[in-house]
């Protein structure tokens, strides 16, 4: 919850502490039924921490706590956890611009998909499709949408596990979005993805700040970079906002990356406006 409404920034150091004293709990006695729950309890709370350490740019200690939630996963036998925990290894990946590395192991998460619920395996499509699209791939990253909302209509949210609580419709449309706002960008046709992103911004609800922060930036940036800068800025606006109120740099990057798009539209009031807003917001410590 509290990188969810603050980002990774002032929850890391704390998530680390309750992580510590939880991985000792792996070496109590116990039924192999509990031993195996608390091997998927700590790989969860180890996924999470390496999230925000990811969300704050620290990608060495990312790695760590990753690489630790797939041991403790596999050792619980909780492999649809395993896979989630693969996909934000694919995640981090691609934001690091290794796409073939984001590739395999998004692959790797959806070996014995029959054991993960409907949701899950949308959840990998979706990932699958951003990767895809990234390296050019549009036709099959369109494809792998499609699979993805065919499982997302039918999941049967009971059957889900509990950490997998985040994967909503706003998460769905947000992240499918993102997948085809590549592809919007490349052809100059933002309606490809700009109705997917409006309609996470307006699901997501306060409990994700941070997310729908992040679908309103990606949303602008489509905006703008498909001509359309006075909309865009206004979106792009709302998005500086929230972000001062969240401790996170893959956020300022986004806005960097925004504010990148907007350079060829300087002589817009608006425009210049947002790009001064992001320019403070930058140079703010965090």
């Amino acid at each position: 919850m509290s990188e969810n409404k603050f980002g990774g920034g002032p929850t890391c150091e704390a998530a680390v502490a309750q992580l510590r004293w939880a991985q000792r709990l792996l070496n109590a006695r116990g039924t192999n039924e509990v031993k195996r729950g608390m091997h998927e309890a700590v790989a969860n709370l180890s996924a999470v921490v390496a999230h925000t350490a990811f969300d704050i740019a620290d990608h060495s200690a990312a790695d760590r706590f990753f690489q630790f939630s797939l041991w403790a996963a596999h050792e619980g036998k909780a492999w649809p956890l395993r896979a989630n925990v693969m996909a934000e290894v694919a995640r981090k990946q691609s934001y690091l611009g290794k796409y073939d590395d984001a590739l395999t192991s998004i692959e790797h998460a959806q070996v014995r998909s029959d054991r993960l619920s409907r949701t899950g395996q949308a959840m990998l499509w979706a990932v699958r499709a951003r990767l895809l699209a990234l390296v050019g791939r549009g036709e099959e990253s369109a494809a792998d949408v499609a699979r993805a909302d065919e499982c997302f209509a039918a999941r049967a949210p009971e059957e889900d596990p509990p950490w997998l609580c985040y994967y909503d419709e706003a998460e769905h449309l947000g992240s499918t979005g993102k997948a085809l706002l590549v592809q919007a960008v490349r052809t100059q046709r933002p309606e490809i993805a700009a109705g997917r992103l409006e309609a996470a911004v307006r699901l997501h609800g306060d409990a994700y700040p941070r997310s729908r922060t992040f679908s309103r930036i990606r949303l602008a940036s489509l905006l703008m970079a498909t001509g359309h800068p006075v909309e865009a800025a206004a979106i792009g606006a709302v998005a500086v906002a929230d972000a001062q109120k969240l401790s996170s740099k893959r956020i300022l990057e986004e806005l960097t990356q925004l504010d990148r798009a907007a350079a060829d539209h300087i002589r817009v009031p608006e425009v210049a406006q947002l790009r001064a807003g992001i320019s403070s917001l930058s140079s703010t410590p965090s």
